[in-house]
């Protein structure tokens, strides 16, 4: 083929031609050259295979009925050991209210977060006190 016999007969010609035009070389040892030197280079690739991760399976959100409300209702009263009247309660039929008319998932807030908004509301409450027993002095 025409590319061997450049390699054989004309290799510095056809070099110098190439390096000149910005052209890669085509001739069959070169071409075999420049495929070690990719494969070489794969080899010397690292990997992401350490840093991958599987990602958790997001939670399944099931549908409300009221069958489904009745029965996460009474787990709830037994896996916290509350009193069945826990659901006739004013403060928890209002909080069931509210959680109804959200749009999208309601974020359940932890112990740390729970126990500070607690102590927030218990100094409102205070200072709102401290404000209705003010005695104004003559």
């Amino acid at each position: 083929t025409l590319r061997r016999h450049l390699e054989a007969m004309h290799k510095a010609q056809y070099h110098e031609w190439a390096l000149a035009n910005s052209f890669q070389s085509k001739l069959p040892r070169d071409v075999k050259k420049s495929k070690e030197e990719e494969r070489n280079i794969r080899e010397q690739q690292q990997t992401l295979d350490a840093h991958l991760c599987e990602l958790p399976k997001p939670e399944r959100v099931v549908s409300y009925s009221d069958a489904a409300y009745r029965r996460a209702a009474i787990q709830w009263i037994a896996a916290t050991d509350q009193p069945i009247s826990a659901l006739e309660h004013p403060e928890y039929q209002k909080m069931i209210q509210i959680v109804a008319r959200a749009n999208k998932t309601v974020p359940i807030a932890d112990r740390k977060a729970s126990r500070a908004e607690i102590i927030a509301q218990f100094h409102e409450q205070m200072n709102a006190l401290k404000e209705r027993l003010k005695v104004r002095t003559l």
